[in-house]
Formats: structure tokens, C-alpha cells, sequence
């Protein structure tokens, strides 16, 4: 049996993979989905119930037979289309801030694990990092350095780095007793080979599981500061920022908040029983189990 098949197996693993495939699906057919710009406002239609059908307006004042499958907003624009064009920015802010903290994490468990005077001083820096509640560094840093996607990636990674580090480092403490690195240093083999081509294949597996779990937190994370008005600018649809612009009027149209949630909870969920199944497949003492 493969590895591919052993994961396919997995019932955490497959139910994470379809979801997460359903998703991205949506994401890339959003202009084909989203049958109307999700930033254009049409104020006949304000706050439309979902599956009314009309007419929309557009920018040029014309008008088109439209179905609002879930209704709109207090702006008129269609919930629908804004909520697939949501699952883009999520899926987009998920892989760079995964891509981020794994690249600088990686770099740093490994000298922190490796080189004996070069981990006091790194480690000691993460430990600051983790001593700051996540979301309250990552409000921080969207206030100081203004909001746009890159920022909010940043803002996100920049958390999720120590707990990589502290993973890397504590594979290459390991890594780096075991005899085929003690036969390449014997055979005196560049340190920056013996780091990538022995050390950090072996520790492949533990760094996917915890992409898909950096990746969940950020999704969750974009929409905590999108609601609480700190992430990307209101005019770029998120499903943060929809539910932020529902909840005012959240007693009389709870659709506005409860449509986008219900795209961001199954996502999420989909990203940590993906982890869930990568980490029980590919961790051999779960694997054992």
C-alpha cells in the first residue's frame, strides 16, 4: 500500500482533503460562480432575502435578471458572490502565511538546533515571541503597518514562527546524533549540505502536519481582524469582513453572519483533520497506534 493510499485511508485525512478541494474549487470558478461583481451596490435591492430573484443594476445603470442565492446586504451587493470571492483571500492568506512560517522557522530551528552557540540566543527571542498572545501581536502589527494582504500575512506569520522554530529544533537535536549525519560530517560535507540534503528531508512529515495547522489558525485569524475592522480594507470581500458589516444588523438579517460562517467553520475544520490525518499516516508513533 502507498503512502498516497495509507492517507486516502484516513477518514480525518479524507475528509479534509474533499473539503479543502471543494473550496479551492470555488475559489478558482469565483468569476464563473459569482455571477455579479461582489463589490458592486445595488441599493433597489437592499437586504434581499436569500433566493430572491430580480433585477440587479450595474455600473453602467443597466439591469439583469439576478438570483440572489443567499440573499444580500445592507448595501445591496450579493452575499453569494461576495462569499466565493471570500474563499480566494482566505485560501491565498492561508498559503503565504504558511509559506512564510515555515521558510523562517525552518532557518531558524535548524541554526538553533545545530549550531550549540547560536541556540540560547534564538531560542531565548522565540520565547519573547510566544510570551505575546497571538492575536493581540497580530492587532498590533496590522495597526502599525496599515492594512493590505501582505501585511496581514506577515502579522499572522509572524506568531506562528516560534512554535516552527521550536519544531525544527527539536527534529535537528535528534537529527543530528543520528550515524548518517555523523558519517557526513566524518566525511567533511558542507554544513549547509548536511542541513538540506540529510536533516531537513527527515523532517519533512512534522513540518506538513504543522503547515495545515498554521494554515487553519490563519484563516481563522484573517477573520478575526477583518471582524474586529483590522484586517484587509472593507472593499475586498472576506469573510471576516462580511460578518463584520452584518452583525450590526445581525437581529434582523443573522444570514449576513451566518452564511460566511458557514463557509469558514467547515474550512478550518478541514485544515486541522487534514493535519489530523497527515500526522497519523506520516508520524510513525502515531502510525504505530
Amino acid at each position: 500500500m502507498t503512502t498516497f493510499d495509507k492517507l486516502w485511508a484516513n477518514g480525518a485525512f479524507r475528509f479534509g482533503a474533499v473539503v479543502l478541494g471543494l473550496v479551492l474549487l470555488m475559489a478558482l470558478l469565483a468569476p464563473v460562480l459569482g455571477t455579479v461583481d461582489p463589490a458592486q451596490m445595488d441599493y433597489n435591492n437592499i437586504n434581499r432575502s436569500a433566493g430572491f430573484a430580480g433585477n440587479f443594476t450595474l455600473t453602467d445603470g443597466s439591469s439583469v435578471a439576478h438570483h440572489f442565492w443567499l440573499g444580500s446586504d445592507n448595501f445591496g451587493r450579493d452575499l453569494f458572490s461576495r462569499v466565493v470571492y471570500g474563499a480566494r483571500v482566505s485560501l491565498v492568506v492561508a498559503a503565504c502565511t504558511a509559506a512564510v512560517a515555515l521558510l523562517i522557522g525552518v532557518l531558524v530551528g535548524m541554526l538553533a538546533g545545530y549550531f550549540r552557540g547560536a541556540d540560547l540566543l534564538l531560542m531565548r527571542f522565540m520565547d519573547g515571541l510566544m510570551a505575546i498572545p497571538a492575536i493581540l501581536l497580530a492587532i498590533a502589527l496590522v495597526a502599525a503597518l496599515g492594512a493590505s494582504i501582505t501585511t496581514v500575512v506577515i502579522a499572522i506569520a509572524i506568531p506562528e514562527i516560534p512554535r516552527v522554530s521550536r519544531l525544527v529544533r527539536s527534529l535537528v537535536l535528534t537529527l543530528r546524533e543520528e550515524p548518517f549525519v555523523e558519517a557526513a560530517r566524518a566525511l567533511a560535507t558542507p554544513t549547509p549540505v548536511i542541513l538540506l540534503r540529510h536533516i531537513l528531508p527527515n523532517a519533512m512529515a512534522p513540518l506538513l502536519v504543522q503547515g495545515t495547522f498554521v494554515a487553519a489558525s490563519a484563516v481563522l485569524t484573517e477573520a478575526i481582524l477583518s471582524f474586529l475592522g483590522l484586517g484587509l480594507p472593507a472593499n475586498i470581500p472576506t469573510w471576516g469582513n462580511i460578518m463584520a458589516e452584518g452583525r450590526t444588523q445581525f437581529s434582523q438579517y443573522p444570514g449576513n453572519v451566518l452564511y460566511p460562517a458557514l463557509f469558514l467553520v467547515p474550512t478550518v475544520l478541514a485544515f486541522n483533520l487534514l493535519g489530523d490525518g497527515l500526522r497519523d499516516v506520516l508520524d510513525p508513533k502515531f502510525a504505530k497506534r
